[in-house]
């Protein structure tokens, strides 16, 4: 069950001025209300309730003391700005999260002034505030620019070029560094064992003076305790900081979740920094909720559930997650071949990976939040001999795509890519919609590029993709249940570039590239009762191009429509191309395709995303009389 918890001090903040009240006794309080506030609403919309829950002490005291929104606080990848929403003035909305028309579960420049910069990508915020502290000392909006980041997400290069960039600078910055050894997945690589050592054994729990920040910068009581608690954890831990060595002042670490020790941190950075700092602070994800502090993921992403059991309502589905068919079928395979090995940034679960890594632990790697090290080592991994699977969802495939061109495509290694959330992903909206990748990937020479129409071609196509070695090939497949086909268990491999009919026809012809196929065919039962039969394939492939069967639909139809889950510039712009080269037009065929909109959709339900693409059966309908004149016969008659 869910019920409105009783929030007395949260009630009288409606905006963070009305945080400068407060005495910090009710501080603690305030945090304690916006916990209880934070997982009522979640358990009602869903969203991510982990990374929010260990930021509550954080959140409030850095808008205790500071002045948002002329302080700029930044949240890298912002999975954890409920409570941060909440305190800025949306807490009549916050039920709307990640619904049509609602908030959005990320920050967002265009929701509230109170949002500086927008993000769900991680790794961004360090480079984005040293924009803003630059663009306050050239003359530009003023006030102090904070970034609060993750250790998960300190681990992509990204973090460090601005780190360095920033220690040149010397600038006045703020990076918070919010520790809590656990991004999505647990954090991987040296980054992470670096700072579990920086706070492990006795230094830290001996010497908690150095929890009160940099020597310099300390009341005069402290500073004496402190310099020797922070010169023992220099020698005994690491030998040096690595922060300072890229021009930081390292103030830590301190209890993320004790408000005296922010308070009194924040409020003298506030005062006496003059250049760029880095507060560590340890925090504890799904901190004060014990079924998401017990969970694997620390109640990463959540269901809606109850509030009293953390239990999950999940609409039941007989039909497979395309991820799990993806996960399954590529165990299968591994069983018979050694030199298949599955590379991951940070989204083992995502994945599906997690299962595959249970069981071929040595021939499973998750890089950390680092896709262009992914790409490159997945074709290092190629070019020695083996056959890798590098998952990645499409939209974080966009941030290696330098290293798909220079380091793969350009060499014609094979990699596999496993391109999971293509198309339009419901309540995380725009920035996780998978968009584009048909277009910057099928412009690519020897690239093969593939979509799945239903999850058994989702089989068919992982399979064909591990037998592939004479390039890189790309197959790419939508979030949530299949369709419920029957599942080949022996899966024949597919012939590259070439297509299947589905549907023989007259006058139109339908070329469906993806899991569109489902709503093409809803259409077709309209179109019949109306007296018309599409012809109906589908293409599998968006390069190379099945040249023989489109060029026969071309021929043998009136008109030609194609139909993707994707942007301007992919499979039907290169059918289009074909068609033109061929001087198909030239004879009068008339040609459609439909794609997503030149526009970014919000958040809502994937029905109702595609509703505003104009991409359900109710649309194909409608262009299929249109193209053949029977919606204007119609409205005359």
């Amino acid at each position: 069950m869910t019920s409105q918890p009783l929030t007395p001090v949260l009630d009288r903040v409606k905006t963070p001025a009305d945080m400068k009240h407060l005495s910090d006794a009710e501080l603690r309080q305030l945090a304690d209300d916006l916990r209880a506030e934070t997982i009522a609403a979640v358990s009602v919309t869903g969203g991510h309730l982990g990374a929010g829950l260990g930021v509550v002490e954080m959140t409030v005291a850095l808008h205790a003391v500071f002045d948002a929104p002329k302080d700029k606080i930044i949240w890298d990848v912002s999975h954890q700005c409920y409570p941060h929403k909440i305190l800025t003035g949306r807490r009549d909305r916050i039920r709307t999260l990640r619904t049509e028309g609602g908030l959005s579960g990320f920050t967002k420049r265009s929701e509230s002034p109170y949002d500086p910069f927008g993000a769900a990508h991680s790794s961004t915020s360090i480079s984005a505030a040293l924009g803003f502290a630059v663009a306050r000392d050239l003359g530009g909006e003023g006030g102090d620019a904070i970034a609060v980041i993750g250790d998960g997400a300190m681990s992509a290069g990204m973090a460090y070029e601005a780190l360095n960039n920033a220690g040149h600078l010397g600038k006045r910055l703020i990076v918070i560094l919010n520790d809590n050894e656990m991004s999505i997945a647990p954090p991987t690589g040296a980054m992470s064992s670096y700072l579990s050592r920086l706070y492990a054994g006795e230094p830290f729990q001996e010497f908690k003076a150095a929890a009160k920040g940099a020597v310099s910068l300390l009341p005069e009581p402290l500073r004496e305790g402190a310099k020797r608690a922070k010169d023992m954890l220099k020698h005994m831990t690491v030998g040096g900081t690595l922060f300072e060595e890229l021009g930081f002042s390292y103030l830590g670490p301190i209890d993320g979740h004790d408000m005296e020790q922010l308070l009194s941190v924040l409020r003298t950075v506030k005062d006496r920094a003059d250049g760029p700092i880095l507060i560590h602070a340890i925090t504890k994800k799904g901190k004060g909720y014990a079924p998401a502090e017990g969970a694997d993921d620390k109640g990463h992403a959540r269901a809606k559930f109850d509030v009293i059991t953390g239990e999950q309502k999940k609409s039941p589905s007989n039909a497979p997650s395309y991820t799990s068919v993806f996960a399954d079928t590529l165990m299968k395979l591994a069983a018979d071949d050694p030199k298949i090995c599955a590379i991951t940034a940070a989204m083992p679960d995502g994945t599906g990976l997690d299962r595959f890594m249970k069981r071929y632990a040595s021939r499973c790697f998750d890089v950390g939040i680092a896709e262009q090290h992914a790409v490159t080592f997945s074709a290092g991994l190629a070019a020695g001999g083996m056959r890798p699977f590098c998952a990645l969802y499409s939209t974080f495939l966009q941030r290696g795509y330098d290293q798909v061109v220079h380091d793969v495509a350009i060499q014609r290694l094979p990699v596999r890519f496993a391109i999971d959330r293509a198309g339009l992903v419901g309540a995380d909206g725009a920035t996780h919609a998978g968009a584009f990748d048909v277009a910057f990937l099928a412009n690519l020479p020897g690239m093969v590029v593939m979509a799945a129409a239903d999850e058994a071609e989702l089989v068919r196509m992982v399979a064909t993709a591990a037998a592939y070695d004479d390039g890189p090939i790309a197959f790419r497949f939508p979030r949530g249940e299949g369709v419920g086909v029957e599942m080949p268990q022996n899966p024949e491999l597919l012939e590259i570039g070439k297509g299947r009919m589905i549907a023989n026809g007259s006058r139109v012809a339908i070329l469906s590239f993806g899991t569109r196929l489902q709503e093409v065919t809803a259409a077709c039962e309209a179109l019949s009762a109306k007296g018309i039969t599409p012809t109906v394939a589908d293409a599998r492939f968006a390069k190379p191009l099945d040249k023989d069967m489109i060029l026969k639909l071309a021929a043998d139809h009136e008109a030609l429509i194609c139909i993707e889950e994707g942007s301007v510039g992919g499979f039907g712009s290169h059918v289009a191309q074909l068609l033109s080269d061929e001087g198909v037009f030239d004879h009068g065929l008339k040609f459609r395709s439909m794609v997503l909109p030149d526009t970014f959709i919000d958040q809502a339900s994937p029905r109702a995303m595609y509703d505003m693409a104009g991409l359900n059966a109710a649309d194909i309908e409608a262009k299929v009389l249109d193209v053949l004149g029977v919606a204007t016969l119609e409205k005359r008659a």
